[in-house]
């Protein structure tokens, strides 16, 4: 077993009467601030005829607030020589600006502001529908493998409509939205007891809560929505979909395998993220060797816990993929075969102590050197909290990690079977008479 040291992450909690959920990370080792806000509405949360929705609303949520103009959060941020973006996701959608910390209360009245009364309007609202459908068309219409495998494998893999839709969005339901249905959308999701506010870097403690209290307790407390469950059973056999990519050079593959459900089974759902590892992390994993040197069967190949390739960032259902691009003339089941016997001997057998302890080390070092800049620790801890109930996984998760044992590994592995799966298999235009991809859409979708 790799023996990984606890970081020490200071942490404070607080919730303010309006329900809004603090909790800041002071780190005096860098003049600088990050403040971020997570609020638990995704992909998944958009309601049916309305794909995209989710996302276009964080576009909005930078067109001006209560208290400033279009364009206002941005001059400030960057007047401040600080940075700022957004992102949407399955769970969750976030914003966060760092800044020199004497800019820290400029930074918390600007996401203030806008929870209070983002800027909703008509103009507002088709400026960033034509800004959502050119970012799709960049992303995904025009470039080749454009929305693979996060678009295009969910509605293989699963049956419902929060876990197969588009989250990108149909053109044809953005350019529907009304502002009305944008005013719906925000005190439905958009209250403050269903967010998370996240402040680190240099400040101290009190002073910074002063300052929260400050400018958040008079947002409006709101209604929560109650949060479904997406579950939904895994697949009865193997599923399988074929699509034609325009712009693609040369054939591709993607496998998707239902994972453990985080919140019941969490030890069980990180193994998976070790098997991502030793199928594919690096030049000696299991997958690179077999199907890239020793048969030359792939030109690329991965595999990754979570559609967007970050563990712990989705509730349940949650995804597991191998993905390949290989030549045209290779035949996709040789494909397919090599990499259900390198499964099966995984499961069969489990990892070597000493490919185990490689693994779970080089992971644990990626995690810190990541949780290091201020930006991503800032974000990992308002995800971890929104989603788990548990900022302190910033820490945690690498030593969790590196304490798997091979039989935890072996086990993951055995449930990546071929009768409970689905794969895509992109041809490009050139290749055979199989139905072109409909316009899809969006994953870690667009940064604002």
């Amino acid at each position: 077993m790799t023996r990984i040291p606890l970081p020490a992450v200071e942490l404070h909690r607080e919730t303010l009467s309006n329900g809004l959920r603090v909790v800041l990370c002071p780190d005096r080792s860098a003049p600088v601030v990050a403040v971020g806000v997570h609020y638990d509405v995704g992909f998944r949360s958009e309601p049916q005829g309305r794909t995209g929705f989710a996302h276009l609303f964080e576009h909005l949520m930078f067109q001006g607030s209560e208290s400033l103009e279009k364009l206002a959060h941005f001059r400030y941020v960057q007047a401040s020589g600080g940075t700022f973006n957004g992102s949407t996701h399955p769970d969750y959608t976030n914003y966060f600006e760092i800044v020199p910390s004497a800019a820290l209360e400029r930074a918390l009245f600007l996401e203030a502001d806008r929870m209070r009364a983002p800027r909703l309007t008509a103009e507002n609202l088709r400026n960033q529908v034509d800004v959502v459908k050119e970012e799709i068309r960049l992303n995904v219409l025009n470039r080749p493998y454009g929305g693979f495998p996060w678009i295009t494998l969910p509605p293989v893999l699963y049956d419902t409509f929060p876990n197969a839709h588009n989250g990108y969005g149909d053109f044809s339901e953005l350019e529907a939205a009304t502002v009305e249905d944008c005013a719906a959308f925000f005190d439905a999701y958009y209250a403050p007891g269903n967010a998370v506010l996240t402040v680190s870097g240099d400040f101290t403690v009190d002073a910074a809560l002063e300052l929260v209290h400050r400018h958040f307790d008079d947002v409006p407390a709101r209604p929560v929505p109650l949060r479904p469950s997406f579950g939904e059973p895994p697949p009865q056999g193997e599923r399988r979909h074929r699509y034609r990519d325009p712009h693609a050079p040369l054939p591709a593959l993607a496998l998707g395998y239902r994972m453990p459900d985080p919140a019941a089974s969490f030890e069980d759902y990180l193994a998976y993220e070790v098997v991502a590892a030793v199928l594919s992390d690096g030049d000696s994993s299991r997958l690179e060797q077999r199907l890239v040197h020793t048969d030359a069967l792939v030109t690329d190949i991965g595999a990754g816990s979570g559609l967007f390739g970050a563990p712990l960032d989705a509730r349940d259902p949650d995804t597991f993929t191998i993905t390949a691009i290989h030549p045209g003339s290779v035949d996709v089941e040789a494909v397919i075969a090599a990499t259900d016997e390198e499964l099966a001997e995984l499961a069969a057998n489990g990892p070597e102590p000493e490919e185990l302890a490689r693994i779970t080390a080089r992971w644990a070092a990626t995690l810190f050197r990541e949780h290091d800049r201020l930006v991503s620790r800032t974000v990992g801890i308002g995800s971890f909290e929104l989603l788990h109930g548990r900022a302190e996984l910033i820490t945690e998760a690498p030593a969790l990690v590196a304490g798997m044992t091979a039989e935890q590994v072996a086990k993951a592995a055995s449930q990546l079977r071929p009768d409970s799966r689905a794969v895509l298999i992109v041809e490009p235009a050139s290749g055979s008479s199989v139905s072109a991809l409909e316009p899809a859409s969006g994953s870690s979708v667009g940064e604002a």
